[in-house]
């Protein structure tokens, strides 16, 4: 009697093949998904270090067009400044190179100079604005000296009044008005609207074209904040105003954090031009 061979695997041969199978495939499995989780997380901080940096840059920006001493912050987490849309240099002397009566402040030509003895009302600028336009006005505060101070503090307002439409774009005009002090460099400035930077409910916002007020609003009233950055986990803002008025730092602190944990923490420093 022939005996026959039967084919097939044993049972043992079998496990032994799923395990090694197993075993592959879970190999293969990291090969694929931890490369894919490594570019997903890379994403996810790259978005939060771009979310964070334009939001800076936004308030660099504006932190560096503020007016000499108008940066003021409350409670760590609330920013306003006054920014300047333009600025220059006033008459300070007559021109005696042209008749009294050719001025071009009207109607008394002889005051091109601005005159702070009394509540004058029109002086020459000297050189060319690059942004301002004296004939066409909006609404645009001129402030001289901004020390910051009881006496000279352009938001309690008493170094600074409202320019009116000048026939004449080498001529500023504005509601009469005495100004307390000089500026030894015989400086203005022409304040477009007052900004302001709040962190809330994990949100920057930003408000601007308010009303400037003596009092610090939080949040100004009347107007929309404009989203800058959500995810916020915390932000902070501090600021130096340095020695003799001549020069201060902001320094801006921000946290983002993610739905899946991913943090990243940014801090830029923004130095101030004080000098009024």
């Amino acid at each position: 009697m022939t005996p026959h061979k039967y084919l097939g695997f044993s049972l043992i041969e079998l496990i032994m093949v799923i395990v090694i199978v197993g075993i592959l495939a879970t190999m293969t499995t990291n090969i694929i998904t931890l490369p894919i989780k490594s570019y997903l997380d890379l994403q996810r901080r790259t978005a939060l270090v771009d979310t964070a940096e334009l939001t800076l840059r936004r308030m660099q920006r504006d932190i560096r067009r503020a007016l000499p001493n108008s940066v003021r912050i409350s409670g760590g987490t609330v920013i306003e400044l006054l920014h300047i849309e333009d600025g220059g240099r006033y008459r300070a002397r007559q021109d005696f190179s042209v008749p009294a009566t050719a001025g071009l402040c009207t109607p008394n030509p002889v005051g091109d100079v601005l005159d702070f003895t009394l509540a004058d009302n029109c002086f020459e600028a000297m050189g060319t604005l690059k942004v301002f336009n004296p004939v066409a006005t909006t609404g645009e505060s001129l402030v001289i000296y901004n020390l910051g101070g009881v006496s000279a503090d352009a938001y309690v307002g008493n170094n600074r009044t409202t320019v009116v439409n000048s026939s004449n774009a080498k001529v500023i005009k504005f509601n009469a008005f005495q100004f307390p002090f000089s500026s030894p460099q015989q400086r203005f400035f022409i304040v477009d609207t007052p900004i302001t930077y709040l962190c809330i409910n994990n949100q920057l916002l930003r408000y601007s074209g308010y009303v400037i007020g003596a009092a610090q609003p939080n949040p100004p009233a009347g107007v929309i904040g404009q989203l800058q950055a959500d995810k916020i986990a915390s932000c902070r803002f501090t600021y130096s105003p340095g020695t003799a008025s001549r020069s201060g730092l902001v320094t801006v602190e921000i946290t983002l954090t993610d739905a899946m944990g991913e943090s990243v923490q940014l801090m830029q420093q923004v130095h101030v031009d004080n000098v009024p």
